[in-house]
């Protein structure tokens, strides 16, 4: 490799590609070249963050790139597949999911054993960022690979997000690599506000302020590529580098412009061909969230994944609690407080908006059915309704003027436009 003149961290990021733009993979990898050929990565410890494989991304030119943009320059040059609260992925799949072999670099996934504590957002400044909703401070631990690198390099993608608005940035550190106690804030807090009024919201939510406020308290330097992928396969519209906040705010913009889809006027019903890159319920159930928005008061939602067959391999919490809205546990909050807070927003985001009250129960503003591999009595069990994949017919959904079908859903967000 050349020698090149670094000029010290990157702050402001920059970028190529927009919305209405399919970039070539060659202009990819240059810009990756480039742009890490010009900044202070020499002799340095850099640790790179991936998605898991519920992410549609190019990894292997992704990771390829930086791979040939670093090797020989860093002095250690590790992969952390950011799994936050989904399962394992093992050998084969990461290898598949990032390319490689890559000599001299491991790959692996975050594991919650090895996490250590950076600091503490005590009890006032969560209630400030949390606009009052939470009081109770929170220790901040991640694993502890972020001690032993002097940089923290995010390689990812940007989609409308249920939790944080959209997704990218700082959340690869959390809840990506951290552990239960910020996950289980930030969902929370994302639960309080709700899923409906949060995806796809541009700017500085207040969780996003919250993973922002907690990523600061890690002591490597964070930068990022953010990029945003076209939607249905690894094309890629967009690339940014630069600091991890900057980075992602500037393919948020382009996020919003190519992944959220605009309707004039609310549906009754939605078929929702959940991506098979989903093998569970708690990843499926994006084809819920990322459709909630245009469903009419009283529509229904239709999961339709005869591939899911269970409904989480990592929290089996939640098939005791079952889904419910978020005022269901709130106004039980004693009840639950004392479960994972992670699997309750789990639980609200699937089920929607809704009330509850001791007089008259729980009321859900849409019913929410599953059409997967599920079988029945679970189905039912955890409060949902139930349909046999077999007897769905796509061609009928298409027909029907107040039915929306989305194919490959979870990643595409739909709106009203008012």
């Amino acid at each position: 490799m050349d020698m090149v003149e670094e000029t010290g961290p990157v702050a402001v990021a920059d970028g190529i590609g927009s919305a209405d733009t399919v970039l070539d993979p060659a202009d990819v990898r240059r810009f990756v070249l480039d742009r890490l050929a010009a900044d202070d990565y020499t002799g340095r410890r850099v640790l790179v963050l991936v998605p898991d494989a519920t992410r549609s991304c190019p990894l292997p030119l992704l990771v390829g790139a930086v791979h040939e943009a670093l090797a020989g320059r860093a002095t250690a040059l590790d992969v952390l597949v950011a799994l936050g609260t989904h399962a394992p992925l093992g050998a084969a799949r990461r290898t598949a999911l990032v390319g490689g072999p890559y000599p001299g670099t491991t790959v692996r996934d975050h594991d919650r054993r090895e996490l250590t504590t950076v600091g503490r957002i005590d009890g006032s400044r969560l209630a400030e960022l949390s606009g009052g909703r939470l009081t109770e401070g929170v220790d901040v631990t991640v694993n502890r690979a972020v001690l032993d690198h002097d940089v923290v390099l995010v390689v990812g993608p940007v989609f409308p997000h249920e939790v944080v608005g959209f997704s990218g940035g700082n959340k690869y550190l959390f809840p990506g690599i951290s552990g239960p106690d910020v996950i289980d804030v930030s969902h929370w807090l994302g639960a309080l506000i709700t899923s409906a009024a949060l995806i796809g919201t541009p700017g500085t939510t207040p969780v996003r302020a919250l993973i922002d406020e907690a990523a600061a308290l890690v002591p490597a330097e964070r930068r990022a590529l953010s990029v945003v992928v076209r939607s249905g396969g690894t094309d890629l519209h967009s690339v940014a580098y630069g600091s991890a906040e900057e980075s992602w705010a500037r393919a948020a913009e382009v996020a919003a412009a190519a992944h959220v889809t605009y309707l004039d006027r609310p549906v009754r019903r939605v078929l929702s061909l959940v991506s098979d890159r989903y093998d569970e319920l708690w990843t499926g159930a994006k084809g819920m969230y990322k459709v909630e928005p245009v469903v009419a008061d009283g529509g229904e939602v239709v999961l339709y994944a005869p591939g899911i067959r269970t409904i989480s391999h990592t929290h089996p919490e939640i098939a005791d609690i079952g889904y419910h809205c978020r005022d269901y546990f709130t106004g039980q909050w004693d009840r639950y407080r004392h479960h994972p807070w992670g699997v309750l927003a789990h639980s609200t985001h699937l089920r929607g908006d809704g009330t509850w009250s001791a007089e008259r129960g729980e009321s859900c503003r849409l019913t929410v059915t599953l059409a997967t591999g599920i079988d029945e009595a679970t189905t039912r069990a955890v409060g949902l309704e139930y349909r046999d994949p077999a007897g769905i017919d796509v061609a009928s959904w298409l027909a029907d003027p107040d039915a929306l079908v989305v194919r490959d859903a979870g990643e595409d967000l739909y709106r009203l436009r008012t």
